[in-house]
């Protein structure tokens, strides 16, 4: 066996191909989206980016159903938009096994909430498995297809965003040869209409039953003796803090983490004087060991939000901080997230800004947009609604008073945007949506998807044609606009704005990381033209600063976008090797 260090998703990758799997689906989100950039590297696997987190897991079922071992990856959020699909498969089974790899975001580190998503395993009845490190992720991803074709279950695999990015020794070894099973014809199993539904309920019961024994005696949960004054129960990153602070305690670690081993949780409290709880977020686990009449500490003593680290634990429990060595970094820049230098997103809230929409934005990149200096989102829930939140906004006629506009990406748009533009044209909407197509699901790497042209394997595919789709879901007034002509877009925006009818503005341009075209000849600042009165530096560009009060555009990273030169007002920007177009007689500073 080779030994390697590999993070937790390289580690479900590896993992799954090793267990046989075949075929895997998935749609971009930290911290899932390596998983699956992983696993798309073994040609034994057929690995697709899906338009959204439910077709991916509706094709891994397909898959599952045709024999073949599936996987099914998300982050947090994912799961509540395949939460459907996901309930009703734990009453449908599995012919080949399925896993569904949910990736959670404690601190959300990039994500718009943080949710437990250990209560969906307990909702849908299904089995849930919860690895601590990378050898862990690989084994129970492993141990999962055989739980998942032993008991007829779909298994959930829980990793939070410590697993997924930390990096672990592991042991590699060979893929396991998994025939193909057939699919035989059973719609008492497979059609969930409600007399068939209601018998496989039972069934989902009574499973838990023998899973629930299964939990008393798998090796996944395990008894680690030590003092006997004190008695830890964790899973997952956790365990890894707990086992830290309390080196000497005795530790009830546990890989299953539903259904709980409650005569072994009993069993353990026994030999032990106090147990505490350790785990992130909701108590999860806590409150199911108090309903068993098990007294124990958890958090009473952590947090029910943010991450968990040794600190914490240490200081939640009444010990003293570890005093560590830290450099003093009170004296370096702040560094905010910003949009990159060339983003086409900034040319498009550069054209808006001036005509003060009220902006429904949405997930992605240009979400960045509601920092200071740009400040152009109002709004943001979820993946897609941007569309559903502005429509229902100008419907109440709040727009009478305050325009509005939808934002939202390429990616985005095909993930979750399609029912919101077709409920507007059904519905007689009347706002104004803006989709920014940079060609990429930037904000999770640069993945593709299926406007881009190419499969997640760089296969060449059909490309959607986002405008003709906007038109046939009923929508008339289609445009597309190149962000970086500022007064073009600008002056469509305020047309559609002002016309009471659904209208759809395509902003379309390349992310400057992502395009193989060539860099564009960067921009200078004449110093003699420069006013000092900033607008310039009002569109955020970190290609932009001051030098001497002047302007100065840093060309290592300027793109060549020419969005700063559109927006001076004294011609004192040109691009690399030109000539200002015309010299003021006077140029009065303006700080």
């Amino acid at each position: 066996m080779k030994k390697v260090l590999l993070t937790g998703n390289e580690a479900v990758a590896r993992g799954a191909w090793e267990a046989g799997v075949g075929f895997a689906a998935a749609y971009p989100g930290t911290p899932s989206t390596e998983i699956t950039e992983t696993i798309a590297q073994y040609d034994e696997v057929k690995a697709e980016w899906a338009p959204n987190e439910k077709v991916a897991l509706e094709s891994a079922i397909g898959a599952s159903l045709g024999g073949v071992r599936a996987l099914a990856c998300m982050k947090h959020v994912g799961l509540n938009v395949a939460a459907d699909p996901f309930c009703t498969l734990s009453y449908v089974g599995v012919n080949g096994g399925l896993v569904l790899l949910c990736a959670d975001d404690p601190s959300m580190h990039s994500s718009q909430n943080e949710q437990d998503n250990r209560y969906y395993a307990r909702l849908a009845k299904v089995p849930m498995l919860e690895p601590s490190d990378s050898q862990e992720a690989l084994d129970l991803i492993k141990l999962a297809y055989e739980i998942s074709e032993a008991f007829d279950t779909p298994v959930m695999v829980r990793v939070t965003t410590r697993v997924s990015h930390s990096r672990t020794l592991v042991s590699m070894g060979r893929r396991k040869a998994v025939k193909q099973k057939e699919f035989v014809r059973n719609p008492q199993k497979y059609v969930m209409v409600p007399a068939f539904a209601r018998m496989r309920h039972r069934f989902v019961v009574e499973r838990m039953g023998r899973l629930a024994q299964y939990s008393e005696t798998t090796p996944m949960n395990t008894i680690i003796k030590g003092s006997r004054n004190l008695g830890v129960i964790s899973a997952g990153v956790a365990f890894q803090y707990a086992r830290e602070v309390f080196p000497d305690a005795s530790f009830l670690k546990l890989g299953m983490t539903h259904p709980l081993p409650e005569k072994l949780i009993k069993k353990f409290a026994r030999g032990v004087d106090k147990v505490f709880v350790v785990e992130e977020l909701e108590p999860f686990m806590e409150d199911q060991i108090k309903a068993l009449g098990v007294a124990v500490t958890g958090k009473a003593a952590l947090p029910v939000m943010d991450e968990l680290n040794p600190d914490v634990v240490r200081e939640g429990f009444g010990k003293k901080r570890k005093r560590h060595p830290v450099e003093d970094t009170s004296k370096l820049p702040q560094r905010p997230p910003n949009l990159c230098a060339g983003c086409p997103h900034r040319g498009f809230y550069t054209a808006a800004k001036p005509l003060k929409p009220i902006v429904f934005g949405d997930i992605g990149c240009y979400t960045l947009g509601v920092l200071p200096p740009l400040s152009m989102h109002d709004a943001c829930v979820c993946m897609g609604a941007s569309i559903g939140v502005s429509h229902g906004y100008s419907r109440v006629g709040a727009d009478k008073k305050q325009k509005s506009i939808g934002v939202l990406g390429d990616s985005t748009f095909l993930h979750s945007g399609l029912t919101g533009v077709l409920n507007m044209a059904y519905n007689k909407g009347v706002n104004t949506v803006a989709v920014l197509d940079n060609r990429t699901t930037a904000m999770t790497g640069g993945q593709q998807h299926p406007a881009t042209g190419f499969t997640i394997k760089g296969e060449p595919t059909k490309a959607v044609d986002i405008a003709a789709v906007v038109k046939a879901l009923g929508i008339e007034r289609v445009f597309v606009v190149d962000p970086f002509k500022i007064k073009e877009t600008r002056a469509v925006l305020k047309r559609e704005l002002e016309i009471e009818e659904p209208s759809v503005i395509i902003s379309s341009a390349p992310c400057p990381l992502m395009t193989r075209q060539k860099k564009k000849t960067p921009f200078v600042v004449h110093e003699d033209l420069c006013t000092e009165c900033g607008s310039c530096l009002r569109i955020n560009c970190p290609a932009l600063t001051r030098r001497g009060g002047k302007a100065f555009v840093n060309n290592f990273l300027c793109n060549g976008c020419g969005v700063c030169a559109q927006v001076c007002g004294f011609g004192a920007i040109v691009r690399e090797g030109e000539q200002p177009a015309a010299r003021p007689k006077k140029a009065v500073a303006k700080k």
